[in-house]
């Protein structure tokens, strides 16, 4: 029966006996119980009408349909499923024709490749991206995709989650067709009137012979059983869609369906599903930050950058890839050279691996100027600086910016943990002070903290926000205090794996455990990346008001103090031969350690992997309590995506907040007042912690109240 609602969602339009079924549910189209009825209801109306000889399947606005209603996951099942509306559409007696122009996403895709005959415009996206929310296509995806267009390109598709192009689709197969022109209606109609003038059959999708060749199909599912085990160590959905694909090769189609569906919800229940789909929906709030929902951005056509070393250039090449046009200042020619050198050395990289052309190289960097002097930065819109970490220094540069720059340019610092109110309060024009923290290296690392001083104006956010956007960067607002939000709880979980490395822990130990977890690399890791000179500095800078009752473990700066800074000076924690980027396990270190143990008048006992973990995540996530408790964050899911985005925090875990949820508050809190038996200093639990546990309350709950 066709509701309001559902006819709303869908519409309906008989033109020349072909009748147009319009998908229209802003912003995507996405497949909610409306439609979903309403698509069922127009393939069964168009079957029992004489009137009409075919149906085409378009969607309003910028896309086909971008996909199934994400809210509806997790929730009881609203009928009709996507499956059985697929089915019905390959069920047709009369052609069916997608015209698919913008997104056509997971279930969209699998709408259209229910469909007997596929047109993509040039604007069409295609893809069956569900693995990226821990889930596969389960309206069958895994099963027409390979019929369609062979085993091994239908494994690539699903399991990168990647979209493609028209032509891609084309040549895969995906499409039969690419329109001429940007009109969905008109191209759809044209090519359904070609299919009807030369007596085009119904094509049902599960008779398509792609998985013909069964020796080769089953050689690319086994290499992707194989390739998915290595690099999706952990994750649950990439291999079920490669029992889906292989069920596909081996099971009649129904018997291959009702088996995708087994495994789909299987995924719908596991709980990288609810990170994962926490992740995604995460990624968009943090773009609604109390800013820039009333201030208009100011406009931003030129960016001078102050620095030209590693994170300088970075910088400057996230700027230069977005289209904008940079002023380089350093403070001599021989320093300004060696700043191009580090921006030319990241093109020339791209160069060697043929993801970029000498010409476009020459062509983004006309966009680059450098200069000694300060007054190159009249006309700049924005400015940021990202010199040396010290705030005599860059308060000497905020002056110069103060002289030179134009009213209501954006003065923007780098910093990563130094005062920026103090920063702003020593210029004339506060107003248009902002911290802009790139992570490093600055051009590829997505995540960029918005830090928010006291009397910033509300458009700079709003400024701050729309440049993340054109650098196709994750914005998480921030507000001001030592380290922000990211960099203020690494030095707590990272200070609690110092302590269990006193304790009797190997660095190599924790290393392992923290990458079992899934993280990319463990602590000790990414001190030798980052340099163990940078957190020297910050120890030695704190140590004048660090309270004398805290633990301070001194094995880093021992090491240290031998100039042993991590890669760059080819041993840390680890020895890196030959200039190797990943290091081995250093007796040394182990020496050194030990000696301290002795000097701490500590006897080391042993952890087990289980032990450290909780360890290190009840620090991390009781230090993201009090970063939300302070409004440092906002929202708990902004600790959720610095996380996820610059600390690189396991994905299908959600984020440190997620995962507390996910473990309960009432364990971590039992956690941390275990721990604190033994070091009550350290172990102080978050007030945030301690009230939601007494309420029966999540983090997930304050997500809303920014």
């Amino acid at each position: 029966m066709t509701s309001d609602s559902t006819a709303l969602a869908v519409r309906r339009e008989l033109r020349n006996r072909i009748l147009v079924v319009t998908v229209d549910n802003p912003p995507v189209n996405a497949l909610g119980v409306a439609v979903r009825c309403a698509l069922n209801d127009a393939i069964e109306a168009a079957e029992q009408d004489a009137a009409v000889d075919a149906v085409l399947l378009i969607g309003a606005g910028r896309n086909f349909i971008g996909g199934a209603d994400i809210r509806e996951f997790g929730k009881p099942p609203l009928p009709p499923s996507l499956p059985i509306v697929c089915n019905r559409i390959e069920a047709c007696r009369k052609p069916v024709v997608a015209a698919i122009h913008g997104a056509a996403l997971g279930g969209g895709l699998e709408i259209a490749l229910a469909a007997h005959y596929r047109i993509a415009l040039a604007s069409a996206k295609l893809g069956l991206p569900e693995v990226t929310l821990g889930l596969l296509p389960g309206a069958g995806g895994t099963q027409r995709a390979p019929r369609l267009i062979g085993a091994e390109p239908a494994l690539d598709l699903m399991l990168s989650g990647r979209h493609v192009g028209a032509q891609e689709a084309l040549a895969l197969g995906l499409v039969d067709r690419i329109g001429e022109s940007d009109d969905a209606l008109k191209e759809g109609i044209r090519y359904v009137q070609a299919l009807l003038d030369a007596n085009a059959p119904v094509r049902p999708t599960r008779d398509a012979n792609g998985l013909a060749d069964r020796a080769a199909s089953r050689a690319a599912i086994e290499a992707a059983r194989a390739e998915t085990s290595k690099k999706s160590r952990g994750l649950f959905s990439p291999l079920k869609i490669v029992d889906a694909v292989q069920a596909a090769l081996e099971l009649p189609f129904d018997d291959g369906l009702r088996h995708e569906r087994q495994l789909f919800l299987q995924c719908l229940d596991s709980p990288q599903r609810a990170g994962l789909i926490h992740a995604f929906f995460a990624e968009r709030e943090v773009l609604k930050a109390p800013e820039t929902r009333h201030a208009k951005a100011r406009a931003i056509a030129s960016v001078g950058v102050i620095g030209g070393g590693t994170m300088g250039a970075g910088i400057a090449v996230a700027l230069l890839d977005a289209g904008l046009p940079v002023t380089m200042i350093e403070r001599d020619d021989a320093s300004l050279a060696r700043g191009l050198a580090n921006i030319e050395k990241v093109y020339d990289g791209l160069i060697a691996k043929g993801r970029m052309t000498a010409a476009s190289k020459a062509a983004v960097l006309a966009r680059w100027s450098g200069s000694t002097s300060y007054d190159a930065l009249a006309t700049a819109d924005l400015v940021i600086e990202a010199v040396f970490e010290e705030m005599s220094i860059k308060q000497a540069v905020f002056a110069e910016l103060d002289r030179v720059c134009k009213p209501g340019a954006v003065l923007a610092t780098n910093t990563s943990y130094l005062d920026i109110d103090a920063l702003a309060a020593s210029v004339s024009r506060p107003g248009d002070v902002v911290g802009l923290h790139f992570f490093s290296p600055a051009n590829i690392m997505k995540l960029l903290e918005v830090v928010v001083p006291a009397q910033v104006s509300a458009d700079v956010v709003a400024t701050a926000f729309e440049l993340a956007k054109k650098l196709r960067k994750v914005p998480v607002r921030a507000g001001v205090c030592d380290g922000f939000i990211g960099n203020r709880v690494l030095a707590i979980y990272r200070a609690a794996a110092d302590h269990m490395l006193e304790d009797g822990a190997s660095p190599y130990q924790i290393d392992r455990a923290v990458r079992e977890f899934g993280f990319p690399m463990g602590p000790f890791q990414v001190a030798d990346l980052a340099g163990g000179d940078i957190g020297w500095a910050t120890r030695k800078r704190r140590a004048a008001t660090r309270d004398p009752k805290q633990r301070y473990v001194q094995i880093a700066d021992r090491i240290c103090e031998r100039g042993w800074f991590g890669q760059k000076t080819g041993r840390g924690y680890y020895l890196y031969a030959d200039g190797a980027r990943t290091g081995t396990p250093d007796p040394d270190i182990e020496a050194i350690i030990d000696a301290e143990r002795q000097r701490a008048g500590i006897t080391p006992r042993a952890f087990s992997d289980e032990e450290i973990m909780r360890r290190y995540m009840a620090a991390m996530i009781n230090e993201g309590a009090n970063v939300v408790h302070q409004r440092i964050a906002l929202r708990p899911l902004d600790v959720d995506v610095t996380f996820l985005y610059g600390y690189g925090f396991p994905r299908h875990r959600g984020g440190p907040m997620q995962y507390a949820d996910t473990v309960g508050l009432a364990k971590v809190l039992a956690d941390i007042r275990e721990f604190a038996r033994e070091d009550p200093v350290f172990w102080q639990p978050s007030p945030l912690i301690v009230d939601l546990v007494g309420r029966g309350a999540t983090l997930a709950s304050l997500n809303h109240a920014a």
